[in-house]
């Protein structure tokens, strides 16, 4: 936390000068920099692996674009969706909750007239769901992992779940993955992704900075 502190009010620029940290010319095409930049300041450790970010303190990093009047501006990836082999799954085990179970909150005020570089960082903070939290994210992860389980992915759309959705995460329409088709079989489907909604996280916030 002595380290997110010291980089509150820095812009990424200025950050990623401090520390020799590769910048892209365009980051509309590297959308993952920002998160790299953070990640590598912070010394989070996992990388690509299912595991939180800091392994050794169980929290995962969440870099969470804001507006000028504090508002989430996206969505926030949580994990890829598994579509097959899901049976038996549960909530206390979902890669989901391990992500969410602990996590580091940095917001970033990014609204679209501010270029990347000048975008500054905001106070960051420790989170953990509420009892009220964890119980609306497993309802959220539960209706929509038996969708999956049914052979029902393709009736899945962002318009479900109140705290958590899931919607295709693949570069282009020509990834595919293997999913459970409707009478059981293996079907060809994109990959797909849990996302936080900016109403859940925008709580987040409200809870944290009493907005």
């Amino acid at each position: 936390m002595q380290r997110v502190n010291a980089i509150a009010g820095l812009t990424l620029g200025q950050l990623a000068s401090q520390y020799n940290f590769k910048t892209p010319d365009d980051l509309l095409r590297e959308k993952g920099w920002t998160g790299q930049l953070i990640e590598y300041v912070l010394g989070a450790t996992a990388g690509s692996k299912p595991l939180p970010d800091f392994e050794d303190l169980g929290i995962e990093l969440k870099t969470l674009p804001i507006s000028y009047k504090g508002k989430p501006l996206e969505t926030t990836f949580v994990s890829v969706t598994p579509l097959i082999n899901v049976t038996g799954m549960t909530w206390h085990t979902s890669a989901v909750r391990k992500k969410l179970n602990h996590v580091l909150w940095l917001p970033i005020l990014s609204e679209r007239d501010i270029a990347p570089f000048d975008r500054t960082i905001g106070s960051g903070f420790l989170w953990q769901p509420t009892p009220e939290q964890d119980a609306l994210l497993q309802r959220d992860w539960e209706e929509q992992m038996e969708l999956i389980a049914l052979g029902r992915v393709d009736e899945i759309s962002g318009h479900l779940g109140d705290a958590i959705q899931i919607r295709p995460k693949a570069a282009n329409s020509k990834v595919v993955t293997d999913a459970i088709g409707p009478n059981g079989q293996i079907i060809k489907t994109l990959p797909r992704g849990f996302y936080l909604k900016t109403s859940f996280t925008g709580e987040i916030l409200k809870q944290q900075f009493q907005l």
